[in-house]
């Protein structure tokens, strides 16, 4: 108890780590439920890997000095431009390519997958960015967050949050029920290149705050897990939140207090709520059945 509460106290040393961990932990999760709901769990693996990417090609390009020089403060702002400039760019050939029904879409995750994860080593091994702690945060060591850092990702994610919770409906609509939509007249289009770029934007930052691996732990968990629990579309984005929110916080508490990495903590902590998701969910079936 006194841990946790030398964690939350607002003179505590890495607090930004703890209130970016906190910011991952509640937007992720309130996208993540758009990828459950249109059925692309899948691109919740590969964009992380292919942001990664991106924050590499931006430092790779900055290194060969095709992009000008940015001073050391400004290094964030060229990491972010370069994971949000390759996920929209790959979610919008997704985009093109589903509406073209052509080839297979697991096939083409699994190749941006593979390819954004080799081409993130190799841009980076002989990168001297690399050494300052670019593959450290691409494995999820949240150890030091600055308050720019800390500004930028709120920021950032309080434009998405505002956004999912003001277009709710329509996104809701157009994932849920496309057919619906269209006969509504809706802008399906339009409607659905705004979420993808609420879906880039929080994934870039995500990437760049927290690395892929925990991105992807709480775009994916917390929503598998509401939707597990959860009897209306109002209670899964609620329930998906609040579960990443707790998880961000505990995860945090047990990689202090035992000396853990915090990214695959609150990813592994992540896992066993799933997991006991699953088996209240079992319980609670059998036990209707039975009556």
């Amino acid at each position: 108890m006194e841990t946790l509460l030398e964690i939350l106290s607002p003179d505590f040393l890495l607090r930004n780590s703890v209130y970016v961990s906190l910011l991952v932990g509640m937007t992720c999760p309130l996208v993540g439920v758009f990828l459950v709901l249109r059925r692309l769990v899948f691109m919740g693996v590969a964009l992380p890997q292919v942001s990664s990417c991106g924050i590499a090609a931006a430092f790779a390009l900055h290194t060969w000095h095709i992009i000008p020089h940015v001073e050391e403060r400004s290094e964030n702002l060229l990491a972010f431009a370069g994971s949000t400039v390759l996920t929209l760019a790959v979610i919008l050939f997704f985009a093109v390519m589903e509406r073209r029904g052509r080839g297979s879409v697991e096939g083409r995750v699994g190749a941006a997958y593979a390819l954004a994860g080799a081409w993130s080593i190799l841009l980076l091994v002989k990168n001297p960015f690399g050494e300052h702690g670019l593959l450290d945060r691409m494995k999820g060591e949240v150890i030091a967050v600055a308050n720019s850092d800390l500004v930028l990702t709120a920021g950032t994610f309080g434009v998405v949050v505002v956004a999912l919770f003001l277009f709710q409906k329509e996104f809701m609509l157009v994932s849920f029920d496309r057919d619906m939509a269209v006969s509504l007249k809706k802008n399906v289009l339009g409607w659905d290149a705004l979420l993808f770029v609420l879906i880039g934007l929080t994934i870039s930052m995500s990437v760049l705050s927290v690395g892929p691996l925990v991105t992807f732990g709480f775009l994916l968990l917390p929503a598998l897990t509401a939707h597990l629990l959860a009897n209306t579309m109002r209670q899964f984005a609620i329930l998906a939140s609040a579960i990443g929110s707790v998880a961000a916080v505990v995860g945090f508490y047990i990689a202090y207090r035992w000396d853990l990495p915090v990214g695959p903590t609150d990813v592994a902590l992540l896992g066993l709520l799933y997991g006991a998701a699953l088996v209240v969910k079992k319980l609670f079936l059998e036990r209707t059945s039975a009556k």
